[in-house]
């Protein structure tokens, strides 16, 4: 996200806001000099209806393009704060996983919510108020040369001192600004931390030493912001003591000179009002230095975040899915768009060919794993903890690229297909199965957002979930809490099942799908892969054995590497390793016959 281009596409309303700033400035300044001609018709004894209307006018049109100036910098400040939490969140959502893995996701939170709106206020607000209090203080330092240089001379000498003092606090102002922007974020992400594992902590007995470390953090926070309040509260008063310095020196020679006759009076009236209105924009300038010093901190925060790498860089060849001529419900899909032809019917669903993959470069997952799944069918990957099962999914849906080797769906390689197009024909049940809060429709439309009324039914009766769904006060439109809450894990996991299935995915990933079922409810779901199978290629994770005995087969996995490809029944009698796991880690159950 370039912030720059942000703030441009709002220039229209900024620079409308900044005229008006800049000609109630204008009427402002006219001001002190109406009310000495006032004074020298007065002193004439001449005619005051020129004097007074036009300071009326001045008045009027100060009052009115303050007004238009503020409704106009207010509404480009907002709009630019959409734009860019539009932006950032977009750039999020289509970040790289291993690049957003690293982030701190609490700091993310503030940087999004809380930075955006300084960073917005300071290009908005704080940059039209610097720009119009100079040009304040420049129209008033050139008429009251015009008045008297003399006086002037003192008025910038006080002045002087007190803008250098206001300038070395301001500096100070933004280092303290950039920690204390820091300290907010890192009690974002340790809050974030506690409540996305709340019952852990309170099954571990853990609150009081999570309140602690929260503590902790949020005294961090105070303490900067404590930093931050006490440079920021001597900048008026600095400039406060500059401006008293100078009204005192300016009265007192202005006066004596008047009593000897060398300053006329109502030159002098005009100049202590013009001295009186630069006070404002003086002290406004350096407020606006200050923030502008806070909002550098959280632009440079937003910028960072705004620079996370994307998943698609450029603009991909368009390859679009068509069914076969001829084909039914169950007929495969193939890709159009290929400059070979596209894949060839009898293509595998998921190849892998000498894939190698590491986390850290100097501990791999994967060691030349090569494997085929067929179009149809159930495959079971097992192996031990570590053996790099789940890797093998998040490779196919590209939520990491290999190291070396070849992925292919379709028989196409995944790396030359459009992102959005290989994700709509596979589909992804994750181990956690994780829901997000609104309704159950929602959730379950959520990978097809208009799907057949018929879709949504039999997605529901194949995770087991209609009977569940119907009897509901609200059926699909009950709501969910963060996370699925309100659902028991099994019905969540059955939930994430279905949701996939309304996809109606070419290829089925199942991380672990039975993990958080009952006896009665995985035999049920068991009884779905089969019915799936024989329409698309199925690949399921699996620790039990109930599951693992109906597979067309197995691909037994041991320190990143395929050891075995079989059958239940011939890995058994082949293979020790998953004799080993069917004997310690699956359910005890009977081979068929």
């Amino acid at each position: 996200m370039n912030l720059r281009e942000t703030v441009r596409r709002h220039r229209v309303l900024l620079l409308a806001g900044l005229v008006m700033s800049l000609v109630g400035a204008a009427a402002k300044l006219a001001q002190p000099w109406m009310l000495g001609r006032l004074i020298k018709a007065v002193a004439l004894d001449a005619s005051l209806v020129g004097p007074i209307t036009l300071i009326v006018l001045f008045f009027v049109a100060d009052a009115t393009l303050a007004a238009g100036q503020a409704y106009a910098i207010g509404r480009a400040g907002e709009n630019i704060v959409y734009d860019a939490r539009r932006d950032l969140g977009g750039r999020l959502l289509r970040s790289r996983i291993p690049d957003f893995s690293r982030l701190e996701h609490g700091d993310v939170f503030a940087r999004v919510v809380s930075d955006t709106s300084i960073a917005c206020l300071v290009v908005a607000q704080s940059t039209t108020q610097l720009v119009t209090s100079v040009f304040m203080l420049v129209g008033g330092i050139v008429l009251m040369a015009r008045i008297d240089w003399q006086l002037l001379l003192v008025t910038v000498g006080c002045l002087g001192m007190a803008a250098g003092c206001a300038l070395l606090l301001a500096r100070r102002l933004r280092i303290a600004a950039l920690q204390s922007r820091e300290s907010v974020g890192a009690f974002g992400s340790g809050l974030q931390r506690v409540l996305g594992a709340l019952t852990t902590v309170k099954a571990s007995r853990a609150e009081q030493r999570e309140t602690e470390e929260l503590a902790r953090l949020a005294d961090g926070a105070r303490r900067s912001g404590i930093r931050v309040a006490g440079f920021g509260s001597l900048l008026a008063p600095a400039m406060n003591i500059g401006t008293q310095l100078t009204l005192a020196s300016v009265m007192c020679w202005g006066m004596a000179r008047v009593a000897t006759g060398s300053l006329p009076a109502a030159d002098l009236t005009a100049f202590v009002t013009y001295l009186f209105y630069l006070v404002t924009p003086l002290v406004l300038l350096f407020l606006s230095i200050g923030q502008i010093q806070q909002g550098r901190a959280a632009i440079q925060r937003v910028g960072e975040l705004g620079t996370i790498p994307q998943e698609e860089h450029e603009e991909e060849p368009r390859h679009e899915w068509v069914e076969p001529r001829g084909g039914g419900e169950t007929s495969a899909r193939r890709w159009t768009g290929d400059p070979a032809g596209g894949p060839s019917e009898s293509a595998s669903a998921v190849e892998f060919d000498r894939v190698r993959f590491a986390y850290h470069a100097d501990a791999p997952v994967l060691r030349g794993v090569s494997f085929t799944a067929p179009r149809r069918g159930l495959t079971a990957i097992v192996g031990g903890s570590g053996a790099g099962k789940t890797t093998l999914f998040q490779l196919v849906e590209r939520f990491h690229r290999p190291d070396a080797g070849t992925i292919r769906v379709a028989g196409r390689d995944i790396a030359a297909c459009p992102l959005a197009e290989l994700r709509s024909r596979v589909g992804y049940v994750e181990q956690d199965a994780p829901l997000l809060r609104g309704t159950i429709r929602d959730n379950l439309t959520y990978a097809n957002p208009d799907p057949e009324p018929a879709e949504i039914h039999r997605a529901l009766r194949l995770a087991g979930l209609d009977g569940f769904v119907a009897d509901l006060p609200h059926g699909l439109d009950t709501e969910l809490g963060e996370r699925g809450a309100g659902l028991s894990g099994g019905q969540r996991q059955r939930l994430a099942i279905a949701r996939t299935l309304v996809q109606r995915p070419e290829v089925l990933l199942l991380d672990e799908a039975t993990a958080h079922l009952d006896s009665d409810t995985e035999a049920a779901l068991r009884d779905t892969m089969t019915e799936v199978a024989r329409e698309c290629a199925v690949l399921a994770i699996a620790h039990r054995l109930s599951t693992i005995v109906r597979a067309d087969r197995i691909i037994v996995l041991e320190d990143g590497g395929v050891r075995a490809v079989g059958t239940h029944r011939e890995l058994l009698v082949s293979d020790e390793v998953y004799r080993r796991l069917a004997e310690g880690q699956f359910a005890t159950l009977e081979a068929p016959a």
